[in-house]
């Protein structure tokens, strides 16, 4: 059966399914800790917010009809040397990994930074032992220099998660990929 990918804003009926997300224990590996049902109401909420007040932000992903994960665009502004940024970040729910998904989806998140946005760069970050992650980023066209590297400060400090690697992609070398996600699972809009 092909995939229908959909980005679309989180709805009141995506959290049960964001909820279990946020507490698998295997998709929050590199993220932390897995989140409590309160912790992930909280973060629901403030990402439902952030999409109101600029109209742009993680879009639940949707897959079939079903909820799958999130994907998007977020503001960064913790203490590090290249922020303030925009990221693109995405987390997939465990049954929807290695289907090309993460890609077409982030592919149109991309495409909405530099066509619609028109930002001059997107950046992308994860832990340094992530390399489901840091696979996909490369695959995006997005380029690393060791000297970027960082440890995350909203980490505790001198957990192994710390050290993140930092990817930058510009305007100048963004090149549309869309027709090429979509080819691979179908469909993908924003």
């Amino acid at each position: 059966m092909k995939n229908v990918v959909l980005l679309r804003q989180l709805k009141d009926d995506d959290f049960e399914s964001f909820a279990e997300m946020n507490a698998d224990l295997e998709v929050m590996r590199f993220l932390s800790k897995p989140l409590t049902r309160a912790e992930s109401e909280k973060y629901f909420s403030y990402l439902r917010a952030c999409f109101v007040a600029q109209e742009w932000g993680m879009w639940a992903l949707e897959v079939s009809g079903a909820f799958a994960g999130i994907t998007g665009l977020m503001h960064q502004s913790f203490d590090a040397h290249f922020t303030p940024c925009v990221d693109i970040a995405w987390q997939l729910r465990r049954e929807y990994w290695g289907r090309g998904i993460a890609y077409a989806a982030a592919v149109a998140a991309q495409a909405y930074a530099f066509e619609r946005l028109m930002l001059s760069e997107l950046v992308s970050f994860t832990s340094s032992q992530n390399t489901r992650s840091r696979r996909l980023a490369e695959r995006l066209g997005f380029t690393t220099n060791s000297e970027d590297d960082f440890l995350h400060p909203l980490l505790e400090a001198g957990s192994s998660l710390c050290p993140h690697v930092l990817y930058r992609k510009t305007s100048a070398s963004y090149k549309p990929l869309i027709k090429q996600a979509i080819t691979k699972t179908q469909s993908a809009t924003l």
